[in-house]
């Protein structure tokens, strides 16, 4: 029965390549919809990926049992090989008469809402509420994980959402010594998995085993060069390598307090100060028993596990940052989607949200057409005619009253348009609608002079003033110095310079 395996694997490849060229031919209307596609799509690439490896194992035919099957075939009686063949596959059935059997033209097509179990759940599954379906990220328990560490300084959601993926001073005020801490090695390791999950939710069409070996392959470079941010190898000065932390040797080292104590006396005294006892409390609650190797030759392999501790910790950090710069898109998006919702009530919230599922889960969006895209936009009650929000809805009431768009600022000048709302008449004197209304009036120069103004006779009147003060002025200058020639006239001395370079006096 290999010639059968054989045949079907090729019916089943193409079937899916068909599959796949009608579920691209079709454009989403919905985030969730894409998604749901691209999934889809995975799928069966993947399905494809595999059936091509069985195909080729079969044409290999490593065992020789298709070359056997062939010579089975081609020689002796064809019809007595054939009825063989049929009567093991009616055996067969006799002896499982409830087996199912796959239909590839039923298991490849679009289902419709309606026809079979509902396109989209595992969509459903795969993102959280604060997610909205792959658009902006979920770090709300990262951000608690962060403030929980050892060491760390009060960050609100926002200011999280900006200073995440950096691990280095100022930004990250945690000693390299405590980023060793189970703790710390854990929550680097759950940000860089919760990004790198999140990117294959969202992209699942993407080649991402090549994107992350790429972050594998420039740590290595960055590593062996020992220009890894935070983690380069410091060398001492008598050529060991250490870190610069341990001092010079001579005196006494205080693990804790990172200092060395040329004085024996002042060593023990500073035991019971309180900064010590801080450092110390700090230091044992970040699971640092204090046990550091030094840089002598004794404890080599010491010095090569703690290196490698750091660099599994360094690795983390760098998957994380890489992993950020991809994802940032979204995480821009996020942020400003933090900030808008700390704007919004509960109930806002809640309207929201179910806005977006009743979006999501609105069935037949191709069986209306436009028709229904007309309906949906005729269905947006707004009695009070507020202006629409980035999402197509009427903006909250409250936030119309607070930029007073309800108020009308009309213009004269920019042809009798009217602006809703202080911020946007305030804003249309310094855009060229309003200059070149200005430019029509003969008004050329000094623009600013004109803000607040929106009649025409106004700005005329006091574009005229200016001009006869600019004249006057130039008069004034040229009337300050009289001349007087031979005869007794006097004159201003421009007027008495000309006369003279003509030969006139």
């Amino acid at each position: 029965m290999i010639f059968e395996e054989q045949r079907f694997i090729h019916e089943d490849l193409e079937r899916l390549e068909q599959a796949i060229a009608d579920r691209v031919a079709e454009e989403p209307r919905t985030i969730r919809d894409r998604l749901a596609r691209d999934h889809e799509v995975a799928h069966f690439l993947n399905r494809i990926e595999d059936q091509s490896k069985r195909l080729l194992d079969i044409y290999k035919d490593a065992d020789g049992a298709r070359e056997k099957e062939l010579q089975a075939v081609s020689t002796g009686d064809q019809f007595e090989e054939f009825y063989k063949q049929f009567n093991e596959i009616k055996d067969f059935h006799k002896r499982y008469p409830n087996e199912p059997v796959e239909n590839l033209e039923r298991a490849y097509k679009r289902r419709q809402p309606g026809e079979g179990e509902p396109t989209g759940m595992e969509i459903d599954n795969l993102f959280t509420g604060e997610e909205g379906y792959g658009q902006f990220l979920d770090l709300t328990t990262l951000h608690e994980d962060y403030l929980n560490l050892p060491g760390i300084k009060r960050l609100t959601y926002v200011q999280y959402l900006d200073v995440f993926d950096a691990f280095t001073p100022p930004q990250l005020p945690i000693k390299r010594s405590n980023k060793l801490s189970d703790r710390y090695f854990k929550y680097v390791g759950e940000l860089a998995n919760y990004l790198e999950s999140f990117i294959k939710k969202t992209k699942p069409l993407q080649d991402l085993d090549k994107l992350f070996a790429s972050f594998d392959e420039e740590f290595e470079k960055q590593w062996a060069a020992n220009e890894v941010p935070g983690w380069t190898e410091e060398v001492a000065e008598n050529g060991t390598q250490g870190p610069k932390t341990e001092g010079s040797g001579e005196g006494i080292w205080c693990a804790d307090c990172e200092r060395e104590f040329k004085n024996e006396n002042v060593y023990k005294n500073h035991l019971t100060g309180k900064k010590h006892v801080r450092a110390a409390e700090a230091r044992k609650a970040a699971g640092d028993s204090g046990d550091r190797p030094t840089p002598s030759a004794g404890n080599g392999t010491s010095s090569v596990a703690h290196r490698l501790k750091e660099r599994a910790v360094a690795e983390r950090e760098h998957r994380a940052r890489a992993l950020t710069q991809v994802l940032q898109p979204e995480r821009q998006a996020t942020k400003i989607n933090v900030e808008r919702r700390q704007g919004m009530t509960e109930r806002e919230r809640q309207m929201e949200l179910e806005a977006l599922l009743n979006e999501s889960e609105n069935p037949g969006g191709d069986r209306a057409g436009d028709q229904s895209d007309e309906d949906d936009e005729d269905r947006i009650y707004n009695p009070l005619k507020l202006p629409l929000a980035w999402d197509g809805k009427p903006i909250p009431y409250w936030l119309y009253k607070l930029h007073g768009l309800g108020v009308e600022y009309p213009c004269e000048i920019c042809g009798n348009f009217v602006y809703m709302g202080r911020r946007a008449f305030d804003k249309h004197f310094s855009e060229a609608l309003h200059i070149f209304g200005l430019k029509c009036l003969g008004i050329t120069s000094n623009t600013n002079l004109f803000r607040e103004i929106t009649r025409i006779e106004d700005a005329i009147r006091l574009w005229t003033k200016l001009e006869q003060d600019r004249k006057k002025d130039r008069d004034g200058r040229d009337n300050v110095v009289q001349m007087e020639d031979a005869e007794g006239n006097v004159m201003p001395e421009r007027i008495y310079l000309d006369l003279q370079k003509q030969g006139i006096l």
